[in-house]
């Protein structure tokens, strides 16, 4: 496989996750253990502790290009810069998209990711072995949490600086837990439509600041956003941390738990769905329940083409490893 097929590769699953997380009821985790890169995100979060950050600087003052570079591999940056682009390009780009789709066609929209949630469960529950007691007990434990934190909540909750922080911290949970959606808890937190208009803002005010305008709505715009990122920032990194140690002590029983979080998420959508309809003065009738089922199968689709590519891939890699030796 080639440098840029690489490259393309991993660019195109961050905007699949940054998609994912922008859109209630859907983990951008989920994404990332179904296209194979959840250990690979996890162990390069991890990667960045004080020491490193320290030593990269140390080594930096003293232009050692060597140790910069070793200590920049270890941290897997390439991974993260290419990642990341792919996450910020689809939130930027395909909220605004998503917000619109969701008010002319919520219905098919979350059928579209109920299928999408359950195909990747189905999918990835291949893995998972239920032969002790101990197992069974924690697939039901992390069922019942992601059933319940899927549910739909208003709140009265304030949009001040602190809960924005607090936000955060608890809606990144989405990139290291699969099944539990970020852009759901915000929703639950009361916070997912002002932080939406927040980002649109901050990109609007952004560009016209580039094209000549003034800077002070751009400052008075990012205050929110970049409150929120700090909070995402620490979020990441501390629960990141657990589900390493997680996998480091029982791989199998951390993995059931991710899967059974992904079952239990499927409340999501058929929740957002319902909550649409009676905004709109609605009931679920049999043309709803076509369109929600409909659109399912897509989903469905959609992520059955992504674990055919996942997996001619992985083989295709393998061929190449193999003749090459």
């Amino acid at each position: 496989m080639t440098t840029t097929r690489r490259i393309l590769g991993i660019y195109f699953r961050g905007f699949c996750m940054g998609a994912a997380d922008a859109v209630p009821g859907v983990s951008g985790g989920t994404i990332a253990l179904l296209t194979g890169i959840y250990e690979r995100l996890i162990t390069a979060i991890t990667a960045l502790t004080v020491s490193r950050v320290r030593r990269l600087v140390h080594d930096a003052r003293d232009r050692d290009r060597q140790a910069v570079v070793r200590t920049l591999t270890e941290l897997d940056i390439g991974f993260l810069i290419v990642l990341g682009t792919g996450i910020v390009t689809a939130v930027v780009s395909v909220l605004r998209l998503i917000s619109w789709l969701l008010t002319i066609a919520p219905v098919a929209v979350y059928g579209f990711f109920f299928g999408l949630i359950g195909a990747s469960a189905i999918i990835l529950s291949r893995d998972v072995s239920l032969e002790t007691w101990g197992k069974r007990a924690t697939v039901i434990i992390g069922f019942l949490l992601a059933f319940v934190g899927s549910g739909y909540a208003v709140t009265g909750i304030s949009t001040s600086l602190p809960v924005l922080f607090l936000a955060g911290i608890v809606a990144v949970s989405a990139m290291v837990l699969p099944g539990m959606s970020g852009s759901l808890l915000l929703l639950v937190l009361g916070q997912y439509e002002y932080m939406s208009t927040a980002l649109s803002r901050f990109i609007d005010a952004l560009l016209a600041g580039v094209q000549g305008g003034g800077v002070d709505a751009v400052y008075e715009s990012a205050l929110p956003v970049v409150t929120f990122l700090l909070g995402a920032v620490i979020g990441l990194l501390s629960v990141a941390h657990a589900v390493r140690a997680a996998f480091k002590r029982n791989r199998e029983l951390t993995v059931a738990f991710l899967v059974s979080l992904i079952f239990g998420a499927l409340r999501a959508p058929v929740e957002q769905a319902s909550v649409e309809l009676s905004a709109m003065g609605m009931n679920w009738t049999w043309y709803w329940i076509q369109s929600f089922i409909l659109f399912a199968i897509v989903g469905v689709g959609v992520v059955a083409s992504l674990e055919w590519v996942s997996t001619r891939d992985i083989h295709i890699e393998s061929t190449t490893d193999h003749q090459a030796e």
